[in-house]
């Protein structure tokens, strides 16, 4: 096992020590950084976030860290590796991961041999963006409430309806979207298709948010699509959401942890150098609590996820379980920690497009996505087993 000190500090490195990671997770985390800092230009570039979305994409592809979406093995203590590393270096960086690896997975896991042939190399080279399209205004994190229909012809399918909130609106080539395609209740009516985005009939509404990214909304208006558009079984779409989604929100959890502790570590920097009472601000008692609450936070959450990503790699049925409970504390510690960062730096925080303000409103919204805090306490509750003895029963 390798020394702590040889992987870059943008992870913890007694916490990839432990046996939870292997050694090439920890060979992994080492190139990360390296890449990362290799192409701080490319990622943190300026420029329209759609603009910018799809040249971090393409990097990502030349870089090789698509690779695993065309063939590759699962691994999900990689996956939010990855996510750690890129949201550490800018938000745009992980936004382009995760979706693109997101949009692949129903692809990767449900596709057939001509669909996977058709999408999968492009989406690993990052020539080609995919996008992933649940959510609906009327519907929220509440999947089985679905409206979009989706209406069998002789000619395969026609989509009438649109979705909400959708990552890489406007820049995706291919959407893996939910509709309803049957009459019977809640999720039984669900299937699941693959749109091109030049497809008649469907229309991108751009959505401005509070961190800038390529987002929005869509529009179907008689939307025609062939019978082999059909991803997976019909009737299959709610069990595809369900299992892409459960399986993601670890890696939401990943990325809250990135941009927590580049909130935490600018902070510490910032108070080790500002005069302050004859001293350093870091001096300050208070100061010092609020750095070691955000230690405890950080601690916790990373090994929260990093249960998590172990429970699915080696098979656990109850990851999802897990999942949730990583992505509702990490988020929820993240927001905490940024929020902490900024009462540091004070008013310097608070300056517009500065590092501190960047991070408060990236955030905000990794409590949302991939099912809201609260949508996750439902689930965490729903999975605690009704038969167990309760802790400290005789």
């Amino acid at each position: 096992m390798p020394s702590p000190t040889t992987v870059p500090s943008t992870f913890d490195t007694h916490l990839l020590a432990l046996p939870l990671y292997e050694d090439h997770h920890r060979e992994l985390a080492q190139r990360l950084v390296t890449w990362c800092a290799e192409q701080r230009e490319v990622l943190a570039g300026a420029g329209r976030p759609e603009t910018v979305g799809r040249r971090i994409l393409r990097a990502l592809g030349d870089g090789g860290w698509l690779a695993f979406l065309d063939g590759g093995p699962d691994d999900y203590r990689a996956l939010c590796l990855a996510r750690e590393a890129l949201a550490y270096a800018d938000d745009l960086a992980d936004y382009a991961f995760s979706i693109q690896a997101l949009s692949a997975t129903p692809l990767r896991r449900f596709g057939t041999d001509e669909q996977r042939r058709r999408y999968l190399p492009g989406l690993a080279a990052g020539t080609l963006c995919g996008a992933f399209a649940v959510s609906e205004e009327a519907a929220g994190s509440d999947v089985a409430s679905i409206g979009l229909a989706a209406r069998e012809t002789a000619s395969g399918w026609l989509l009438n309806g649109a979705k909400a909130w959708i990552a890489n609106a406007g820049i995706a080539d291919v959407y893996t979207v939910i509709a309803r395609t049957g009459p019977g209740p809640g999720a039984f009516g669900l299937s699941a298709f693959l749109v091109p985005s030049d497809t008649p009939g469907l229309r991108v509404e751009p959505v401005p948010m509070i961190a800038p990214r390529a987002l929005g909304h869509l529009v179907f208006d008689d939307c025609a699509l062939p019978p082999e558009a059909l991803l997976g079984a019909r009737g299959g779409g709610y069990p595809i959401a369900m299992e892409v989604l459960g399986r993601f929100r670890m890696t939401v959890g990943a990325a809250a942890l990135g941009f927590a502790r580049r909130a935490a570590d600018a902070a510490l920097a910032r108070s080790r150098e500002r005069p302050m009472q004859g001293g350093k601000l870091f001096d300050l008692p208070t100061v010092r609590a609020a750095f070691a609450e955000m230690e405890v936070k950080l601690d916790a959450a990373a090994l929260l996820v990093a249960r998590s990503a172990w429970e699915i790699d080696r098979g656990s049925p109850r990851y999802a379980r897990h999942s949730s409970v990583a992505k509702l504390y990490a988020t929820e510690a993240a927001q905490q920690i940024v929020d902490s960062a900024v009462q540091v730096f004070g008013a310097a925080g608070l300056v517009h497009d500065s590092l501190l303000e960047r991070l408060y409103r990236q955030i905000r919204s990794l409590r949302i996505y991939e099912g809201s805090s609260e949508v996750q306490r439902a689930i965490i509750a729903a999975a605690i087993d009704p038969d167990r003895t309760p802790r400290g029963a005789s």
